[in-house]
C-alpha cells in the first residue's frame, strides 16, 4: 500500500512537472484564468480565510483595535489561497459537476492574529449583497454573504471565530486546524476539516514510541491552542500506555521565547531523555532549534504536523546536527495542474502588472495583499515547496466537498440543477447537513466526513534525512488507526547508526517486579520475586505467594508442584551401596558354608553351634532389608524399612548375648558353672532370644503404629522447595531412637560381660571376639547420632544404609573371621583341649607367676 502510493505521487509530480515546463497542452480552461486572486463573481461565494500576510506590528503596543500591522507576505497562506482559487476555477470548468452554476470567492488574510480575523469573518457573515450584518429574532432565513468558509489554517483561531460561524450552522471547513476540542459538535456544530485531529496524530505518536520501546519523553509545545491541546492529549494518551513524560513545556508564542527556550532546554537535559515530542507552530519551534543547534544537542525529534514539513525549520544552518526527526504529516495527493495553474497565471500577471505603490489607505478587506500585484514567473517556485504542495490538497478537498455537497442539495444530475441558487434561497444550514453526508474521490483517495466531521484518513509517517544543503522529507510509514512501519527505511542519526534508547529504567527480568522511584511510573529499581513466589504478568506491581502445595525459584513466572527425588537403583551413591552389601553378604556366605562343612566340630559348638547360623541369617537379612532404602519409596516400604533394619540385628545380637552370659557363668561362677551351664546353652539361650527379638518386636510395632505413612507424611509437609530427595518418614524419633537403642544395649551388655574375663590359658579366647565385634558395634552407632542429626534428609539414608553395612561387617569381622582362620590355617587347633574352658564350664587357670 505504501509503495503503490508512493509511485502514484511520484508519477503524479512528474507529470506535475511536465506540465508546468510546458511539454503537455494546457487544459482549455486556463485561457479563462482571472487574474483577480482574492475575489471572484458567482452564483454562489465561498469565503476563504488564510495567512496572507504575517503580523509586522508588536501586540504589546496594541492600543487602538486597528494597531495592528501585517505588511509581510506569507508565501506559504499566499500558495494556499491562490489554491482555493485554481481549485474553484477547476470545478467551474467542469459542466457536469454543477452545470449552469458558477462558484465564486473571496479570500482575507487572518495573518494568524485572532484581532485581525475577526473582521473578514464579520464582513463573510454579512448579508447577501449588501455590507450589513441583520440582527434578527430568527436566522433559518438569514442568507449571508458566503454559503461556507474554507479555513482558518490553525487550531487557535478557531475558537474565536467557530461559535460565532456555528451560531448560523454555516459550514467552517478548515485545512490546518487539528485540535480535538472541535470535534465537540455541541460546542462547534458546524466546524468540519479535512485533516485529521490531533486525537489521531497523538495516537499515532504514541503508538510510534512503543514501535521502538521508548518510555522516557519529553514534550513541548507552543504556547497556544494547538500546542496546549497537544500536549494535553499526549500526556493523558501516553500516561495509558504506560510512557513517561519527564518533563513539559510550553515555548512562548506572543512574546520573546529565548529565556524560556532555553529554561526548556535546561529541563531537557536534566531529565536525561532521548525523544522530545515537539507540538508547536512553526516559528515557536523553529525559535526552540536555534537555541538546540547553538548548544550541538542531540536526540530524536518527533515533529507535529504543523512544523513536520516547514522550510523556515528544515533551513535553519546547522538542522543536520540535531540527530533524527521523525515526522508527521497528512496524508495527500498530488495536484498535477496546480504548478501549471499559477505558471499560467502569473504569467497573465507579468503582461499586465503596471507599477503603482501600495495604496495604505485602503481596508485590508478591499485589498487582502497590496503587493502581490507584483507576483511574476519567478514566483512560481513558492507553490513547489513540499508542505505547500501537501496543504494544497487539503484545501483542494475542502472545496470539492462543498461542490459535491451543492451538487447534492441542488439535486444536480451531468446536464442542469434542481435548484437555482439565483432565483431559488439555499442556506448554509441546509449545506451542512449535505456536506456530513458527502463523499468524494479525489486523486484516488474515498474522501468523506465522520460524524464529528474530521476526515477517514490519517498521517503518512516521514523522517527528515540530511544532505550537505538540504532536507530530503522521506516516507517511511502511515498511519490510520494503526502504524505501519518500514524500520529499514529509517537512517538513525547516531554514533553506532542503530535505534536510540530513551528509557528511564532497563526492563524488567523475568520474575522481576518493578519498585517506582520518585513520581514517574517509568523510573524503578527491580526486584527479584524471591522463593515460594511469582510473577503472573510483568503489570503486576508485586510478587504473588505461591498455592498451598507449590513453590518456586528465584524470579519466577509460575509456581509448580514439587518433584521428588531418591536413591535410585542407577544413583552413584546406589551402586556403591549395592557393592558394598554384595561384599558383605559373600563375606556372610562364605562363613556360613564354612561353618556348616565343619558343623559339630569343637570351634563351631563354641561359636554358638546351631545358633551361629541363626546369628549369620539375620546379618543376612540385615543387608537384604537394606535395598527397602533403594527405590521410589511407598507406603508398604515405608512400613518395613526402619523396623526390619532394627528387628535383625537385634538377632544377631541376641545370640552373642546368650554367649557372652555363658563367658559371665564360667568366669565369674566356676563352682557353679557346670551346674548351669547347659540349661544356659539351651532353655536359657532360647528365652534369652526370644525375650529380645520380643521386646524389639514389641519397639518395632509400636513405631510403625505411630509412624505417619508416606501418603500422610507428603501431604502435611510444607512445600518450601521445586525439587527436593524424598524418604520414608523417620517419625516419631524417640520410636527410632528406643529400636536403634534397644540394639546398642545388647551389644553394650555382651562388652561389659566379656572385656573383664580372664583368656584361658592355652586355649581360645572367645570372650576377645565377642570384646571387639560389640565394641564395633557401640561405637558405629553413637558416633552416627550425632553426625545423622546434621546431614540432609539424602546423606541420612545414606549414611543409615552406610552405618548398618559397616556394623554388620563388624560384627562378621570381629566375631567370625577370627575362627575362620583357625578353621583354614590352624585346623590342628580345632580340639576339644583348645575349647574346653567354654564347652566343659572349666574356669580358666591363671597362669603361675615367675
Amino acid at each position: 500500500h505504501l509503495l503503490i502510493s508512493m509511485i502514484y505521487e511520484w508519477t503524479l509530480l512528474l507529470l506535475c512537472g511536465i506540465l508546468g515546463s510546458g511539454f503537455s497542452e494546457k487544459p482549455s480552461w486556463f485561457k479563462n484564468i482571472s487574474t483577480s486572486l482574492f475575489k471572484s463573481p458567482g452564483d454562489i461565494l465561498i469565503g476563504g480565510l488564510f495567512p496572507i500576510n504575517e503580523l509586522t506590528s508588536e501586540l504589546s503596543k496594541r492600543v487602538k483595535p486597528d494597531d495592528l500591522e501585517c505588511n509581510s507576505i506569507s508565501t506559504y497562506g499566499l500558495s494556499l489561497a491562490l489554491a482555493m482559487k485554481f481549485s474553484l476555477d477547476e470545478i467551474n470548468s467542469k459542466e457536469n459537476l454543477l452545470p449552469g452554476i458558477t462558484l465564486g470567492f473571496e479570500s482575507y488574510d487572518t495573518c494568524m492574529q485572532p484581532a485581525v480575523v475577526m473582521r473578514p469573518v464579520l464582513q463573510l457573515l454579512t448579508k447577501e449583497s449588501t455590507e450589513e450584518l441583520d440582527i434578527a429574532c430568527n436566522y433559518t432565513d438569514y442568507k449571508p454573504r458566503v454559503i461556507a468558509i474554507i479555513g482558518p489554517n490553525n487550531s487557535e483561531l478557531v475558537p474565536v471565530i467557530g461559535k460565532l460561524i456555528g451560531f448560523f450552522l454555516m459550514p467552517l471547513i478548515s485545512y490546518g486546524a487539528t485540535s480535538d476540542m472541535f470535534s465537540d459538535k455541541e460546542t462547534f456544530p458546524s466546524f468540519m476539516r479535512t485533516v485529521p485531529s490531533d486525537r489521531w496524530q497523538v495516537a499515532a505518536m504514541v503508538q510510534l514510541l512503543k514501535e521502538f520501546r521508548w518510555n522516557w519523553v519529553s514534550v513541548v509545545g507552543s504556547d497556544d491552542e494547538y500546542g496546549q491541546k497537544g500536549q494535553q492529549q499526549f500526556s493523558s494518551m501516553a500516561n495509558e500506555e504506560s510512557i513517561c513524560v519527564a518533563y513539559q513545556g510550553l515555548i512562548p508564542v506572543y512574546s520573546d521565547p529565548e529565556q524560556a527556550v532555553k529554561e526548556i532546554l535546561n529541563r531537557i537535559v536534566d531529565a536525561k531523555v532521548g525523544v522530545v515530542v515537539v507540538f508547536s507552530l512553526p516559528k515557536p519551534a523553529r525559535d526552540f532549534f536555534i537555541e538546540v543547534i547553538k548548544r550541538n544537542m542531540t536526540g530524536v525529534w518527533m515533529a507535529s504536523t504543523a512544523w513536520a514539513l516547514n522550510d523556515a525549520v528544515a533551513t535553519l544552518p546547522g538542522i543536520n546536527s540535531i540527530g533524527t526527526v521523525l515526522a508527521f504529516a497528512d496524508i495527500t495527493r498530488p495536484l498535477p495542474l496546480f504548478t501549471p495553474y499559477i505558471h499560467e497565471l502569473f504569467t497573465k500577471m507579468e503582461e499586465m502588472q503596471i507599477p503603482q505603490q501600495p495604496d495604505t489607505k485602503i481596508s485590508p478587506l478591499d485589498n487582502t495583499c497590496p503587493r502581490c500585484s507584483d507576483l511574476s514567473q519567478a514566483n512560481v517556485s513558492m507553490v513547489q515547496i513540499k508542505l505547500v504542495q501537501r496543504s494544497a490538497f487539503s484545501v483542494y478537498t475542502a472545496i470539492y466537498c462543498v461542490a459535491h455537497a451543492l451538487h447534492d442539495l441542488l439535486g444536480c444530475n451531468t446536464t442542469h440543477c434542481a435548484l437555482n441558487p439565483r432565483t431559488d434561497n439555499v442556506y448554509p444550514w441546509q449545506l451542512l447537513q449535505s456536506l456530513q453526508k458527502v463523499s468524494v474521490d479525489l486523486e484516488g483517495v474515498d474522501f468523506k466526513f465522520d460524524k464529528e466531521g474530521n476526515p477517514n484518513f490519517g498521517y503518512d509517517v516521514m523522517q527528515w534525512n540530511f544532505s550537505d544543503t538540504t532536507v530530503h522529507f522521506d516516507i517511511i510509514g502511515y498511519f490510520y488507526q494503526n502504524l505501519t512501519i518500514n524500520e529499514n527505511k529509517i537512517k538513525w542519526h547516531t554514533k553506532n547508526g542503530k535505534v536510540p534508547m530513551s528509557t528511564c529504567s532497563s526492563d524488567c527480568g523475568i520474575g522481576q517486579v518493578r519498585r517506582v522511584k520518585g513520581f514517574h511510573s517509568c523510573c524503578f529499581d527491580c526486584i527479584d520475586c524471591k522463593e515460594g513466589t511469582f510473577l503472573n504478568s510483568s503489570d503486576d506491581i508485586q510478587c504473588k505467594s505461591c498455592p498451598a502445595g507449590q513453590w518456586s525459584t528465584l524470579r519466577s513466572t509460575s509456581c509448580v508442584y514439587p518433584i521428588y527425588t531418591y536413591l535410585d537403583w542407577s544413583n552413584y551413591e546406589s551402586i556403591g551401596l549395592i557393592l558394598g552389601g554384595i561384599v558383605v553378604l559373600v563375606s556372610h556366605v562364605w562363613v556360613g558354608a564354612l561353618f556348616f562343612k565343619h558343623r559339630g566340630t569343637p570351634l563351631v559348638k563354641t561359636a554358638g553351634g546351631p545358633l551361629s547360623g541363626l546369628m549369620l541369617l539375620s546379618l543376612v537379612g540385615t543387608c537384604i532389608s537394606l535395598v527397602l532404602f533403594l527405590g521410589q519409596p511407598g507406603d508398604i516400604v515405608c512400613r518395613l524399612q526402619e523396623p526390619l533394619n532394627a528387628f535383625f540385628p537385634t538377632v544377631a545380637l541376641s545370640v552373642i548375648l546368650t554367649i557372652s552370659l555363658q563367658i559371665v557363668c564360667i568366669t565369674e561362677f566356676p563352682e557353679k558353672s557346670s551346674d548351669y551351664l547347659e540349661n544356659i546353652r539351651g532353655r536359657g539361650s532360647l528365652f534369652v532370644i526370644l525375650g529380645c527379638c520380643g521386646v524389639q518386636a514389641g519397639l518395632c510395632g509400636w513405631y510403625a503404629q505411630e509412624a505417619p505413612s508416606l501418603t500422610q507424611y507428603v501431604a502435611s509437609l510444607e512445600v518450601t522447595y521445586v525439587k527436593t530427595f524424598l524418604r520414608c518418614p523417620v517419625e516419631p524419633m524417640l520410636n527410632f531412637g528406643l529400636m536403634l537403642g534397644f540394639n546398642v544395649l545388647l551389644a553394650l551388655v555382651s562388652f561389659m560381660a566379656t572385656f573383664m574375663a580372664l583368656k584361658p590359658p592355652g586355649q581360645y579366647n572367645l570372650a576377645r571376639d565377642i570384646t571387639i565385634s560389640t565394641l564395633s558395634y557401640c561405637v558405629l552407632w553413637v558416633m552416627f547420632i550425632p553426625i545423622y542429626t546434621s546431614l540432609n534428609d539424602k546423606d541420612k539414608s545414606i549414611a543409615q544404609v552406610g552405618v548398618s553395612l559397616l556394623s554388620n561387617i563388624g560384627l562378621v569381622v570381629a566375631y567370625f573371621f577370627p575362627k575362620w582362620q583357625l578353621l583354614v590355617k590352624h585346623p590342628e587347633l580345632n580340639t576339644v583341649d583348645h575349647f574346653r574352658t567354654f564347652l566343659e564350664g572349666v574356669p580358666p587357670t591363671p597362669p603361675e607367676e615367675s
